[in-house]
Formats: structure tokens, C-alpha cells, sequence
């Protein structure tokens, strides 16, 4: 089963899979297009950092052909204060209102497991702030789920929840599972 939330199987894999092959093996991201056009319009790259950042509700296909996977991301929505209650202490919590992102990971190859720990949030000063680990009770709902496994031609989707300060706003959502470690897709967040 491929996990989408360790870098380390990866990198092991992959170094393992170069060994044989003269050239390195490395995972393509795709940019599919958010209306109902055909995935001909779609451009295929080996990503880097800088290479794109996503608008929120556009689709990023990740292909890691070495180690079968294929996948796709989309972020549907950043919401910055959530209703409801909020994070009980700031000063461990590291923020004072809850943010969410939501999400969706549609596999298509072979079965993955799906978390919400690849998930961040980065501020233009540097700044990241991750996932608590926080899932049930008074959360935000539908929740995204945690070290779940999807198989080929299923989709999951929810609310990550992100405790920030509220006088600030991140500038991107960054996705980095096992197979993007290096190279995360991210995401801009509006201005509020």
C-alpha cells in the first residue's frame, strides 16, 4: 500500500529504482483544467517549487510512474475564521481562530493512504504552520481523513483545520506527500 504521508518509503524506492536506471526517476505533475474540457489542454511537468502555484478549485494530477501511483489534488476552499468553537489555548495551539482547507484526492492506479499531515499552510514572511492532528468532537465537519486508504477510482474529501492567528493570512496551501516531498504543489490563498 503507498502512503501519501512519509517521504522516507520514497526516497528509498526511488534511490533503489535510479540504482538500475541511468536517468532519475521522478514524479510528473499536470495541471488538468477545472472546467469539463478534455485533459488534452493539460501540460505535463517535472515540478519544481516555482514551477506553478494553483488557484484554489484547480486540479494538480501527480504521476509517479516508477512506484505505479496516480493521483489527483485539488483544493475546493480556504476558509479563515471557521464558525464555531475555536482553538482552547494560543499559545500552544499556535493560533487563536481556526482556518480550513478543503480538499480532495481522487487515486487512480494502485491503493494509497490519504492523511491530512502533508498539508500546511506558508506565510510570505516564512512562516509554516502544520496540521494539530486534532480530528473529532468539536472540529470542523466534514473532516478530512487521517491514514485512510483509498482504492484506484475513489475520491475522499473534507476540512483540514489549521489553528492560526487571526490577524493574519497565509499566502499558500502546500501540498507535500511521500512522492512530492521535494517538490510540493501549492496553492494561493485569496486575499481575505
Amino acid at each position: 500500500m503507498y502512503r501519501l504521508t512519509t517521504a522516507a518509503l520514497t526516497v528509498g524506492l526511488l534511490a533503489a529504482l535510479t540504482a538500475c536506471s541511468n536517468e532519475p526517476a521522478a514524479p510528473t505533475v499536470s495541471k488538468t483544467s477545472s472546467s469539463p474540457e478534455p485533459a488534452a489542454t493539460t501540460s505535463t511537468l517535472t515540478p519544481t517549487p516555482t514551477d506553478i502555484t494553483y488557484k484554489l478549485g484547480e486540479t494538480a494530477k501527480v504521476n509517479d510512474d516508477p512506484n505505479g501511483v496516480v493521483f489527483t489534488a485539488t483544493v475546493i476552499a480556504y476558509i479563515q475564521p471557521v464558525k464555531g468553537p475555536q482553538p482552547p489555548d494560543p499559545a500552544t495551539q499556535g493560533g487563536d481562530v481556526w482556518a480550513t482547507v478543503e480538499a480532495k484526492i481522487c487515486n487512480e492506479a494502485k491503493t494509497v493512504t490519504v492523511s491530512q499531515f502533508p498539508w500546511s499552510l506558508a506565510y510570505a514572511d516564512g512562516t509554516v504552520v502544520k496540521v494539530t492532528g486534532s480530528s473529532g468532537g468539536d472540529m470542523p465537519k466534514p473532516e478530512f481523513p487521517m491514514d485512510v486508504p483509498i482504492k484506484a477510482g475513489r475520491c475522499v474529501k473534507g476540512k483540514i483545520p489549521f489553528p492560526v492567528m487571526s490577524n493574519s493570512r497565509p499566502e499558500r496551501i502546500v501540498y507535500a506527500p511521500e512522492s512530492l516531498a521535494a517538490d510540493p504543489v501549492e496553492w494561493a490563498v485569496p486575499k481575505a
